[in-house]
């Protein structure tokens, strides 16, 4: 990761939900702003109104992105910056990041809360199936009755596999978690989930050829020694820095396991990669992380393989 970030502003307190996540990273991590505010050609009569507003907030970030590095005496010079641009929000939202050389961008969702599940907002939905860089998506109905730059410690959750995809949050983990004075808890997660019951599959051949109940054990106990031993091998990483790390296997479904984890830790940030694809079908995230996206309120960062 490098040094500037793109918040993306639409006028609300919706949107500035971000702050306190922004400006931490900001000031820990030294890292410009760019605070974006697209509106659309029908409101170009506004634009005055947009300016002031943008001006404000952006002054206003800094600011408070500035007293995080003076409490923990971190030098480094940072810059904030107001944008305004006419257009359709996600495209305009995705070229800025692209030619100002934005490394994350930072978003709340406007989805609304449902029994089970909420809905991603239609821009937000567009940019984390698109975007070059990660995401840090912050969910307007999170738990607001202890504010992020008050906890006393946090919970950084990062779900695993062997494979390349996952690996590729690590470098983006190491530095969120590695931030002067941020108390990051860095939980390393893998979910092995036993064999499922052949439709073939009927009692009176058990004992015969194959005991699947005792073969479902035997591969469940190996699957998860191995992902044990593979999460060891990531945790030297976090605490050759000094994190705090530990590492839980879990035995399940992996989005639902990720989601009860985000359940019960409220305060927790997930970071996950996502599988999209490029194309003119509907691009996807990959099952696990559209799921956990859909099934928690917790701030959840989408890092997108290259």
């Amino acid at each position: 990761m490098n040094r500037k970030m793109l918040i993306v502003l639409d006028g609300s307190k919706l949107a500035e939900i971000v702050f306190p996540f922004a400006k931490e990273l900001a000031g820990r991590l030294c890292m410009d702003a760019e605070l974006l505010h697209v509106y659309p050609a029908r409101a170009e009569s506004f634009v005055p109104t947009y300016r002031l507003y943008i001006d404000r907030v952006a002054n206003q970030f800094l600011q408070e992105a500035q007293a995080v590095q003076q409490s923990l005496g971190v030098c480094g010079e940072i810059h904030a910056r107001g944008e305004l641009v006419e257009g359709y929000h996600a495209d305009e939202i995705l070229k800025f990041a692209d030619t100002h050389q934005i490394d994350l961008i930072v978003m709340s969702s406007h989805g609304r809360s449902g029994a089970k599940r909420w809905t991603i907002g239609s821009v937000a939905d567009k940019i984390l199936r698109a975007a070059k860089v990660p995401v840090w998506l912050v969910h307007v109905d999170m738990d607001q009755t202890v504010l992020y730059d008050n906890w006393p410690s946090r919970t950084l959750l990062i779900p695993l596999t062997e494979s390349e995809v996952s690996s590729i949050t690590l470098p983006f983990a190491l530095e969120i978690a590695g931030q002067k004075g941020a108390n990051f808890n860095v939980v390393l997660m893998e979910v092995v989930e036993p064999p499922t019951t052949p439709s073939y599959y009927t009692p009176e051949f058990a004992g015969v050829s194959v005991n699947w109940g005792q073969f479902v054990e035997e591969e469940t106990t190996r699957a998860r020694k191995m992902a044990l031993e593979h999460l060891q091998v990531v945790e030297e990483k976090f605490k050759k820095q000094g994190i705090p790390v530990k590492s839980v296997v879990m035995t399940g479904k992996a989005a639902e396991e990720i989601a009860n984890f985000g359940h019960n830790n409220p305060s927790a940030i997930i970071i996950m990669a996502t599988h999209g694809r490029k194309g003119f079908s509907r691009l996807v995230y990959g099952s696990v992380t559209e799921h956990v996206l859909f099934g928690v309120t917790n701030p959840v960062i989408v890092v997108r393989p290259q």
